[in-house]
């Protein structure tokens, strides 16, 4: 990490980067299951490219990990629910349409604004609330495309699907609620070693290919691009402990989850070329409106975060 930033505005310099790196990578990541390297084995690279930056902010932290049972507890629930929710997600997408799917888990914040307010009493001004509203709309039209494909034989992606919504919303509060027992540091490597916990899992999910299916591509465009793909996730989840650490969770979950795919349809449209339909340019309008109402927020820092150095992103 670089210079530090006041801790008023540390919560936003840490949240753009989240919302740079996400957007970054929610562009390109399709690239390596198109060439032939299955999502399971995709998740197991990114487990893996969470232990660089884990170690960066372990050392700069002076090798002080926080081994008290609150910090363990905290540290595995946020990683356990973000990486099970990644494997349920495999479940569902492999049962349902992703059109259907991913406005559903996009409302992840709904959940965490819930327990935000009602658990840690956190409030924002008219203009977050407006801000919060108007992300908490754009975010299903980002994924929502009628008429993509049928809805599935069964509603056996529906339950999985709202189960992926309420681990992420949950894993967002629990990640602002360990912030306040522990260090960001401590939080990030208990998440990394949850998500290394997790990856037998998903390398026993994979399609190997054995039963006529398509061959796995070992190459430097599959697991090679998949790495470099994903430690741009690494490290976005990374900058979002520190964004949820110095914000608001009531602020810093909408505009990362907004603020993301605004940043992936921006750069998809100048530099893959894909151009937007109606519903989508809302989504556009309506994220770019409400990133912006939630970045000038005076409400938005934590109080109980001022005074402490707040580390600017990696």
């Amino acid at each position: 990490m670089s210079g530090g930033a006041p801790a008023g505005r540390g919560w936003l310099v840490n949240a753009l980067v989240t919302v740079v790196l996400w957007g970054v990578w929610g562009a390109f990541s399709g690239l390596s299951p198109q060439r032939g390297f299955p999502e399971t084995l995709v998740y197991v690279v990114w487990a893996l490219t969470m232990v660089p930056p884990a170690l960066v902010v372990l050392k700069q932290a002076g090798w002080r990990l926080d081994r008290s049972r609150r910090a363990i507890g905290y540290g595995l629930a946020v990683g356990l629910l973000g990486a099970g929710g990644q494997m349920l997600l495999f479940y569902a997408v492999a049962r349902g349409p992703a059109y259907l799917i991913f406005p559903i888990i996009s409302l992840s914040p709904v959940v965490t604004i819930a327990l935000s307010f009602l658990l840690m009493g956190e409030r924002t001004g008219r203009l977050g609330a407006f801000g919060i509203l108007l992300a908490l709309l754009a975010l299903p039209t980002f994924d929502f495309a009628p008429g993509a494909g049928g809805a599935g034989a069964s509603g056996a992606w529906l339950l999985p699907a709202v189960a992926v919504m309420l681990c992420w919303g949950v894993q967002a509060y629990f990640m602002k609620a360990a912030n306040h027992v522990t260090s960001a540091e401590s939080i990030f490597v208990y998440m990394t070693l949850s998500g290394l916990a997790l990856a037998p899992v998903a390398w026993a999910m994979t399609d190997w290919g054995t039963g006529g299916g398509r061959p796995i591509n070992w190459g430097l465009d599959g697991p090679g691009l998949a790495a470099a793909i994903q430690l741009l996730n690494a490290i976005g989840a990374l900058t979002l402990v520190f964004a949820f650490r110095y914000g608001k969770a009531i602020i810093v979950a909408p505009l990362a989850n907004a603020g993301a795919p605004l940043a992936t349809a921006l750069i998809s449209l100048a530099v893959l070329h894909v151009v937007p339909g109606p519903l989508k340019t809302l989504g556009i309008v309506l994220a770019l409106t409400a990133s912006l109402l939630l970045a000038i927020e005076p409400d938005a820092a934590d109080p109980d975060a001022e005074g402490e150095p707040a580390p600017a992103a990696i």
